[in-house]
């Protein structure tokens, strides 16, 4: 059996290590990795197939930098060539990206299977981009791999059916369990950066939604600089995000905001998992504090992962809000707790998808 896997983004390259190793495992199985460049440079690619022994990509696309119509339709044109050339039996995509979409529209265009990692998942807010890749992704899918049962129901509601739908938990929790003892000893980093466990917020901002504006952008920094006065704050600035502090003059100069380099794998999951508090307009960082049981504040109006809302994890501050009320949902959050629940799989994600991979062949091909 072939499977190609299409990767191109921070978040994909965290799912593809927890899943790649698992399928290349598997006897009489050929996984080809394809990297089209959405995320192209060291900081945002590199460093993530090193720490986490992700194979290094077959093929190499080398696609980026552009719009969304311009990155979609360069990849798609050339994710068909090289399906049309190694004819797989699946097409593996992973979560939300144009790198997602491309890879999904290219694969049923030309009758290849399709699996979903990541499936289900809905902000009902289809001003972004995210949310159209995801439905579509969906819609064109053959497996559908669920992580939370709110996804599963997602898809039923929109007609799905269910015999494509699989509940598998999160491929990114297999990952936070099997990395955890590096992350424990990597615990000398906080002192780097010279804070102490427990006594730092931890913040990320890149939606589109938010750097673009720059009334939201300027609440957002407004109420870092507000909370910085009272706990230090640590902020790795996305690429996109630093290109839109410049156009739109935002200054980010405070005493105890400390602005860092986009961080690999492991020293960002360091900085959550020893982090008072998280805050951040990212899906998976979203989890990733729930994983460590980090309270959470997410800076959007809504949010894909309703659980972590539900059961108290999380909780959402619009970016339109005042930088003081920004800052004292942050505050506010430390120190809170919510259910004892488990959410995600108990670790088991990846062999839960290689299974449904293999036997949905099997029973295909008899």
């Amino acid at each position: 059996m072939m499977i190609i896997s299409i990767v191109g983004a921070r978040p994909q390259f965290v799912k593809a290590a927890a899943l790649s190793p698992r399928l290349r495992s598997v006897p009489n199985v050929r996984e080809i990795l394809v990297h089209t460049g959405q995320h192209f440079d060291v900081d945002m690619s590199d460093v993530f197939f090193r720490e986490l022994r992700l194979p290094e990509p077959d093929i190499h696309l080398g696609i980026g930098g552009g719009t969304h119509g311009q990155n979609t339709g360069r990849m798609l044109e050339a994710i068909e060539t090289v399906l049309a050339r190694e004819r797989p039996d699946w097409v593996l995509v992973y979560g939300d990206t144009d790198t997602t979409l491309a890879g999904a529209l290219a694969a049923s265009k030309l009758n290849v299977s399709v699996a979903h990692v990541e499936a289900g998942l809905r902000s009902y807010n289809r001003t972004m981009p995210e949310e159209i890749n995801r439905i579509v992704a969906d819609h064109v899918s053959d497996l559908l791999f669920a992580p939370t049962h709110t996804a599963v129901r997602n898809l039923e509601r929109e007609g799905i059916d269910i015999h494509r739908i699989h509940l598998v938990g999160d491929v990114m929790y297999d990952l936070a369990l099997q990395s955890d003892r590096a992350i424990h000893a990597r615990r000398h980093f906080l002192d780097r950066l010279r804070v102490s466990a427990g006594h730092y917020a931890l913040v990320t901002v890149h939606r589109a939604a938010n750097t673009d504006s720059r009334g939201r952008l300027a609440s957002i920094v407004g109420g870092l600089i507000e909370l910085a006065r009272s706990l230090p704050v640590l902020f790795p600035v996305h690429p996109r995000t630093r290109k839109a502090l410049a156009a739109h003059g935002v200054e980010v100069d405070a005493p105890n905001l400390t602005l860092l380099p986009p961080l690999g794998y492991l020293d960002m999951m360091t900085l959550v998992r020893y982090a008072a508090v998280v805050a951040t307009d990212s899906g998976g960082l979203q989890k990733e504090a729930y994983f460590f049981r980090v309270p959470c504040v997410t800076l959007r109006e809504e949010t894909e992962w309703i659980e972590l809302v539900e059961t108290g994890w999380n909780r959402l501050i619009s970016p339109t809000e005042r930088p003081e009320a920004i800052a004292s949902a942050i505050r506010e959050a430390i120190g809170t707790q919510g259910q004892e629940v488990e959410l995600y799989g108990g670790g088991r994600a990846s062999e839960r998808i290689v299974d449904a991979l293999l036997t949905t062949k099997w029973s295909a091909a008899g």
